[in-house]
């Protein structure tokens, strides 16, 4: 295996943890025993971009705000998405970390440029996005999110 060196990303802490399950009400308990309680909801995602096509997911999403980092659930509803590649091919279980960023696109660009591979994008307006990307497979091949919302 040949050796990837990369130059400082600058992605700052990490400020999520997001697990993909099946059934979001069956994990809560389990999780809930680990991180307290979570808000649930679910967002209907229209015009997202899945390896470079367009199309639309549903997704019921848990969060846990107790502690420094954000713990997420993620169980596909609707659609086809990275989600619901992983838990074919993993099960249940961790799927990214997210970084928060002040201007996506330019921090895409620059991942991009090491070799990363944007999976899953979204633009919900001028100030909030996010954009899903693999890393080399030299790393892990894992997944980091970006998340941009300026306030």
């Amino acid at each position: 295996m040949s050796a990837v060196v990369l130059r400082n990303l600058d992605l700052g802490p990490i400020d999520q943890v997001a697990y993909v399950v099946e059934n979001l009400e069956q994990a809560l308990p389990r999780y809930e025993a680990m991180f307290g309680p979570f808000q649930a909801a679910t967002y209907e995602m229209k015009d997202c971009v899945i390896r470079g096509r367009r199309a639309d997911c549903t997704l019921r999403l848990a969060v846990n705000n107790s502690g420094p980092v954000e713990i997420e659930l993620i169980e596909v509803v609707a659609g086809e998405t990275t989600h619901s590649e992983h838990l074919k091919q993993h099960g249940e279980g961790l799927h990214h970390v997210r970084f928060r960023v002040d201007d996506l696109e330019p921090k895409v660009a620059a991942l991009e440029a090491e070799g990363y591979r944007t999976v899953l994008s979204k633009r919900f307006g001028p100030t909030i996005a996010f954009a899903y990307l693999e890393s080399p497979p030299e790393i892990g091949g894992s997944v980091i999110e970006l998340f941009q919302m300026v306030q």
